[in-house]
């Protein structure tokens, strides 16, 4: 009977005034409240994104004890169907047992099951981005020109774009998470073609500038960051599955993930938008300056960043 009341209130949603309630109760220590959280977290993604902003900011009222200090997102309409063929493979990545955290295998996996939705969804999720602080002026300026990495080489040293080209060389990633020509992202619907292009080439940039490790713990937390400064689906899906593997399979953990989760996506919607910001006119300044510049401030983390890699490796 557990899964049918999750799916239920995955479909119907919950006034924010429940969702406050909730995570109060969660924090409290009520397991089935943590559960029915992460249904009210799911439903914002497959079924309401216009919702996203409202129940993350009452989650944080319930779990932090304040809402973030940020204009408030109305949620505009109803909720779309999910199909029934969703849930079987939902409940098996949900219910799938893992040695240990794998934010990186839960995300691509979470991804594609996007692909199983209603594709009424995805206009409904770019409608819904329209409304976070500086989508309108960043999708002005134009598809995202690709960086290079000989721009990065030529950067000095302790510089933004020095510091951008050291992460990405010396960890072997992509400058770019994916292809966005392999992906076909500048065919989607206008915002999401420039949404969808630019946070594969600012994620791992974000993660310097508004102070996210690349570890697990804070690939999660930068997840809730994302979501915060423009409602970004996929972030929005990995953030609801990892909080119900959490709630189902290892209810100890909800505490850090709420925590983690929701002290990062207060830090998003408290920032500035920093999505349309110029980063090649500022790859040569330092990385505090640009932080200073643009008024963000770096990410306190309520637990160690390499908390998973301290655990796997005790």
């Amino acid at each position: 009977m557990t899964q049918n009341r999750f799916e239920t209130l995955a479909l119907s949603g919950a006034e924010p005034a429940e969702v406050r309630r909730l995570a109060a109760a969660a924090k409290a220590g009520d397991a089935e409240a943590g559960r029915d959280l992460a249904a009210l977290w799911l439903h914002a993604a497959i079924a309401a994104p216009d919702r996203l902003a409202q129940t993350y900011d009452a989650s944080a009222e319930g779990w932090l004890g304040r809402a973030p200090g940020a204009p408030m997102i109305a949620a505009t309409g109803e909720p779309t169907p999910v199909p029934p063929e969703f849930w079987d493979a939902f409940w098996a990545l949900a219910n799938a047992p893992a040695a240990a955290p794998d934010p990186a295998g839960v995300t691509q996996r979470t991804a594609a099951l996007a692909g199983q939705l209603d594709p009424v969804l995805l206009g409904r999720t770019g409608d819904a981005a329209w409304a976070y602080p500086g989508v309108r002026e960043a999708v002005a300026d134009g598809y995202p020109e690709r960086f290079t990495l000989a721009a990065l080489a030529r950067a000095p040293k302790g510089s933004l774009g020095g510091a951008f080209h050291d992460l990405i060389v010396n960890n072997g990633f992509d400058l770019e998470v994916l292809d966005r020509d392999a992906l076909g992202l500048a065919d989607l619907p206008a915002p999401l073609d420039y949404l969808n292009a630019r946070i594969l080439q600012c994620h791992d940039l974000w993660h310097i500038v508004a102070g996210y490790q690349t570890t697990a713990l804070h690939e999660v937390a930068i997840s809730g960051f994302q979501a915060a400064q423009f409602g970004h689906h996929y972030s929005a899906m990995f953030l609801a599955m990892v909080l119900t593997k959490s709630a189902f399979g290892r209810p100890e953990s909800v505490g850090l993930m709420l925590d983690t989760i929701l002290t990062a996506w207060t830090h998003g919607r408290e920032s500035p938008p920093i999505l349309g910001v110029d980063w090649a006119a500022i790859w040569d300044r330092p990385v505090e300056a640009v932080r200073e510049a643009i008024g963000i401030t770096a990410y306190a983390s309520p637990y160690p960043a390499d908390l998973f890699e301290q655990l796997r490796a005790a």
